[in-house]
């Protein structure tokens, strides 16, 4: 590619310096127009096609950028072509009053409206489509310059001097507006954006330079196309040609987003402006009596035409302005209710962590005459002859003493959460491994167990260890509020992409949960909140459901990773009931 960009430069080095060479050594000659218009035309048709691959290989602000730097530089080969028409094609001058001396004018009104895109700034957080209408009216601003200063005097009444001195006029006046935006472009932009505006600026700058000396030579009678007052003009055109193919790729580049709006303000305010100038130049085309009749008429139309055009237009874009500030509003509103919850949950946060840490206190405390309790008891019961009543006491004793353990360093995990390991784990493996942990509690109390699982593996991401620990807490909470004619139910199902476990009894687990009013509440003892936090981890919950009192669930719920989203037995349907106990 770079070799392939070479060839091409030194092609166009190569025009450029046959226009020179002619126009040094042939003189005005009908050969010589005809070498110059042509060899200018080339060059402005290079220079936009080299700047047509920068559309093609950029997107959003950075498209619409060089789609106007193309536009404003096909305009200007357009207007070139109307040279060599006239010149080459009808071997004529052209004609003084020109249509085509609007295109010329207007080929810089798209550069405008791409610097003031600003590129090479931070994207603000101005709406897109209030800057486009600010763009547009803009534009249409200098449209109405034009058709209200220049256009009278080549339709309405014609008359080339005036013709000639209105459009000099306000063509110097843009051209000095667009160069004085270029110079605040590139003092403001860093890196390959200061380049790019620098070269940009010296080929406008040699361009609008050269067009003043030429209608000076216009002026005096002494220009003619081919001369060496064109030399400078076509050094302008080849160096947008340079622009086009060594810009780098991908520099210039957007930085990334800012939250500043001041300059959607200044083009907010340009816009307005523009809007407010009617009326004055209204009023100028009413009081200017020196003007013929015709031209007063058709200025104060015109101008009424604009005005309502802008009207329109400044009502759109006060309505989108509306809508913008109605989600601004809307966004901030629920970003300080975020705020709020945030500030809340860190209270919470800052409350759990004190008790937290005076639960792991008590607990160290607690677990001492806790394992003398233990001890004592399984001492008791293996060194002296006791009853029947006395063996089933002492055990008793045990058996509390251990739930009353379990549940300590429940609480050691619950105030001193150590870092977990996630891992696919089967659900199924664990319920059954701690069934058989909790085995000599539920076998002391002469009750029973019973486990009903789907065919299909239920595996989730999370911590064996920690999962086991909640599972073997869920089953110690229900032994102690069975009796010996009741037992446990375990039911574990996959639904949707869930895992849902469910421990229900028929009777006596909902005398003990009957505090719990209505269904889905969460579990609130102590024992149940290291639960909470080891599900949560886990992105799952755990709730209660109860009936009119008769009975009583445990629901856990933990989502399923993708490997188990494929089953391997009868899905089961999507409202399910555990089974009831025997």
């Amino acid at each position: 590619m770079q070799r392939y960009y070479k060839v091409w430069t030194a092609t166009v080095a190569a025009c450029l310096a046959a226009l020179i060479l002619a126009a040094i050594i042939l003189p005005k000659s009908f050969a010589l127009t005809a070498l110059s218009d042509v060899i200018q035309c080339l060059l402005l048709f290079s220079g936009t096609f080299s700047l047509i691959h920068h559309i093609t290989r950029t997107r959003g602000r950075l498209r619409l950028f060089w789609a106007l730097v193309t536009a404003g530089t096909g305009l200007w080969f357009c207007y070139q072509l109307l040279w060599v028409y006239y010149e080459v094609c009808l071997r004529g001058d052209v004609p003084d009053l020109c249509s085509g001396d609007m295109i010329l004018f207007l080929h810089i009104v798209p550069l405008m409206a791409a610097l003031a895109l600003r590129p090479h700034a931070p994207q603000d957080q101005y709406a897109a489509r209030v800057r486009h209408l600010d763009f547009a009216m803009l534009m249409l601003w200098w449209i109405y310059l034009y058709v209200f200063i220049v256009i009278p005097w080549q339709y309405v009444v014609p008359d080339v001097g005036p013709y000639n001195d209105n459009l000099n006029f306000l063509y110097l006046i843009e051209k000095i507006v667009f160069l004085t935006s270029l110079v605040v472009a590139w003092f403001g932009s860093k890196e390959g954006w200061k380049t790019f505006y620098a070269s940009l600026f010296g080929a406008c700058f040699t361009y609008a330079a050269s067009s003043h000396i030429a209608n000076w030579a216009i002026g005096r009678g002494v220009y003619y196309s081919g001369s060496l007052y064109d030399i400078p003009l076509a050094i302008s055109m080849a160096w947008i040609t340079v622009i086009g193919l060594w810009t780098p790729e991908r520099e210039p580049q957007a930085a990334a987003r800012s939250t500043s709006t001041s300059h959607g303000v200044w083009l907010a305010r340009l816009g307005m402006i523009a809007a407010f100038s009617l009326p004055v130049f209204g009023a100028w085309a009413l009081l200017d009596w020196g003007l013929p009749p015709a031209i007063r008429s058709f200025r104060l139309v015109l101008t009424l035409s604009a005005a309502i055009l802008m009207g329109i237009m400044v009502f759109v874009r006060q309505r989108l302005l509306d809508r913008e500030l109605l989600r601004l509003l809307t966004y901030s509103q629920e970003s300080f209710r975020n705020l709020k919850r945030l500030q809340e949950q860190i209270t919470e946060s800052e409350k759990l962590a004190s008790i937290g840490q005076l639960v792991g206190g008590a607990a160290h405390e607690l677990n001492n005459p806790i394992t003398a309790m233990l001890g004592y008891s399984d001492l008791l019961l293996l060194t002296q002859p006791l009853s029947a009543e006395q063996s089933h006491l002492a055990s008793k004793i045990g058996q509390h003493a251990r739930r009353t353990k379990s549940l300590v360093s429940s609480l050691l995990s619950f105030a001193r959460p150590s870092p977990s390991t996630m891992a696919p784990v089967d659900l199924k493996t664990l319920l059954c491994t701690a069934i058989k942990l909790s085995q000599s509690q539920w076998k002391a109390n002469q009750s029973e167990v019973k486990i009903d699982c789907a065919n299909e593996p239920l595996l989730i991401r999370g911590d064996s260890n920690q999962l086991l620990l909640v599972f073997v807490q869920l089953i110690s909470d229900a032994m102690q509020v069975l009796d010996h004619s009741t037992g446990l139910i375990i039911s574990a199902r996959r639904l949707d992409e869930q895992a849902v476990i469910v421990m229900s009894n028929a009777s006596s687990l909902a005398r003990d949960a009957e505090k719990e009013a209505g269904s889905g509440e969460l579990l609130s003892n102590l024992g149940m909140s290291a639960c909470q936090a080891i599900l949560r981890e886990h992105h799952g919950r755990v709730l209660c459901e109860s009936d009119a009192g008769s009975a009583v669930t445990v629901r856990i719920e933990i989502p399923l990773i993708a490997a188990a989203g494929k089953s391997t037995g009868a899905a089961p349907s999507a409202a399910w009931q555990p089974q009831p106990s025997a």
